[in-house]
């Protein structure tokens, strides 16, 4: 399969399946990103206290790590198929082309996002004062969105493959800065904090952490949000990827459905761990300014806490995740015609996502925005899995709108407008954006199940159903003979290996984390801020210039 021609109508095969270390990697790096700064920092202006928050993302997390596992990765693994092909088969040519327009723009909007959060790091440089309204204020931010964006979509036209190297590369240095930034800002938080009662003082770090958390941090002042909303938010904040079935355009390259629980690493090394740090990270740097949280961006935030190095960390947390949404654009615009060549294509998304990323209104928008892009892509993955799990359970025949040759699936298409306009006057009835994800996704499903019997799918197609059956039986067949085969030659294969140059780069890597992390052990326990701040870039330089060679030197013996 070549670069141009990444979407696919047909099931992927046996040798194209990758390994468990590749989706731990992939999860791990993409959801380590620029936008976690500001979602960090809109949980501290929320109002909601400190338990609220440790309780809601862990809960809330939890649900979306079962949500890949149980939903999506099932369904991939079983067809092997993008949610482009698979709607199609379900819905009908005109139905993925109505579907892949409007998930198109919403990728895009998305990508956008993650540009302005990087062109808000660079306009530290050149002393751009933040965009902090809806609309541009300076030609100059302009001008730097549009540069970090045309960065972000040539490494995004390269293909999944290069999207794939960029993050592997940035992941653990990215997770790193978060836990540094946080361990360089607790020191200013703690000698801000209000002293301990004299029974206390000589507790340890849980007390002073909850102490400046509840004073200085996710301080409670009862505007109206708590723990439902963080849990609430925590699960739809990608509910598009798992509920919504984006990933499984990703999860179909699995030897297993259980590779779905690697979005563990995701949610909780990157969604509850730096949320976490990025609040701690913001409220330290509101104090060093004497600012409010809202009037900061990512870059103002992480310049703070990590100087040159965290402009970079922010800079790069925005590409990790605008590559891949970015191509994620294209690939949902190039299923209008497969004909279309994917680079040309993600091209024109690309610049259309950086024309969106020159108006912050999606940077101060953005969990606003998640949540709406989760809860109007949620009724199609109701519909998936209502035809996918319960058609078989009802005497319902999976595909009908294919055997019958429709164009659109009227049922899916009612299902999905109908399930949103209960959405809104549910919304009218006073229920919360975050809330209404369950009761849209169970409408949906009535909605679909019900017309679907009315409109075609209680006629049995016998011939089409054997056919097809059949066909998916031997491919099956053919996939678990090949992973069995693999499986008794495993630990006998021929092992490159790797270089001398490989080595060397891979050792001054881990060794430049270590520096890294020792440098903010040191800023916690009574080190110099200045210090610190001025002296990170130094190894986190050499990281990114001994990890690409490393990535480099072992793609040449993989080949």
């Amino acid at each position: 399969m070549s670069d141009a021609q990444e979407f696919e109508r047909s099931p992927v095969q046996p040798e194209q399946l990758q390994p468990a270390r590749h989706f731990a990697a992939s999860y791990s790096g993409e959801h380590v990103a620029g936008t976690e700064f500001v979602i960090g920092a809109l949980f501290v202006a929320w109002g909601v206290g400190t338990s609220d928050i440790l309780w809601g993302l862990l809960w809330g997390n939890l649900l979306a790590v079962l949500t890949w596992a149980l939903i999506c990765a099932p369904i991939a693994v079983q067809t092997r198929l993008t949610l482009y092909a698979y709607l199609e088969k379900i819905g009908g040519p005109g139905t993925i082309k109505l579907y892949s327009v409007v998930n198109g723009i919403l990728f895009c909007i998305l990508a956008g996002t993650m540009i302005t959060v990087s062109a808000s790091a660079v306009r530290i440089l050149f002393s751009i004062p933040a965009q902090v309204n809806w609309y541009p204020t300076s030609i100059a931010f302009v001008l730097v969105a549009l540069a970090v964006g045309a960065v972000v979509v040539t490494i995004a036209i390269k293909g999944f493959k290069r999207v794939a190297q960029f993050a592997e590369v940035c992941a653990p240095w990215m997770i790193l800065m978060f836990v540094a930034g946080a361990l360089s800002m607790l020191p200013v938080l703690f000698a801000n904090a209000p002293e301990l009662s004299s029974a206390a003082s000589g507790t340890g770090f849980i007390e002073r952490f909850f102490n400046a958390a509840d004073n200085l941090i996710w301080q409670d002042t009862n505007k109206g949000f708590n723990v439902w909303h963080v849990a609430a938010f925590s699960w739809i904040c990608n509910f598009a990827m798992h509920g919504g079935l984006s990933d499984m355009t990703v999860l179909r390259f699995a030897k297993k459905s259980s590779y779905g629980y690697f979005s563990f690493f995701g949610m909780f090394l990157g969604h509850y761990m730096a949320w976490v740090c990025a609040g701690i990270m913001g409220a330290g740097a509101g104090l060093l300014l004497k600012s409010s949280i809202t009037q900061m961006d990512a870059g103002a935030v992480a310049f703070q806490a990590l100087g040159a190095a965290g402009i970079i960390a922010v800079i790069i947390a925005g590409w990790t995740t605008s590559n891949p949404t970015i191509y994620r654009a294209g690939l949902a615009f190039q299923s209008l015609n497969p004909k279309w060549n994917r680079v040309k294509v993600t091209a024109i998304v690309g610049l259309v996502t950086t024309v969106i990323a020159c108006f912050p209104f999606v940077f101060s928008e953005l969990m606003n925005f998640v949540g709406i892009m989760g809860l109007v892509l949620a009724p199609i993955g109701a519909v998936i899995v209502a035809e996918h799990w319960l058609f078989p359970r009802m005497g319902l025949t999976r595909y009908w709108t294919s055997y019958a040759k429709n164009t659109f699936n009227w049922a899916a298409l009612v299902a999905w407008g109908g399930s949103l306009l209960i959405a809104f006057m549910l919304t009218r009835l006073g229920l919360h954006l975050f809330f209404l994800m369950i009761p849209t996704w169970i409408a949906a499903t009535i909605i679909y199940i019900l017309l679907a019997s009315l409109l075609g799918a209680r006629t049995s197609y016998t011939d089409e159903v054997a056919q097809h059956e059949k066909s998916e039986t031997e491919r099956r067949e053919r996939e678990q003979l090949y992973l069995e085969k693999a499986s008794s030659v495993a630990g006998t294969t021929h092992t490159e290996i790797a270089s001398f140059k490989q080595k060397s780069a891979g050792v001054v890597a881990l060794l430049a984390l270590l520096v890294c992390g020792v440098m903010a052990i040191v800023v916690f326990n009574d080190g110099n801020l200045e210090i610190f701040r001025s002296w990170l870039v130094v190894p986190s330089v050499v990281y990114f210039i001994s990890a690409t060679v490393w990535s480099i030197e072992k793609e040449k013996t993989s080949r």
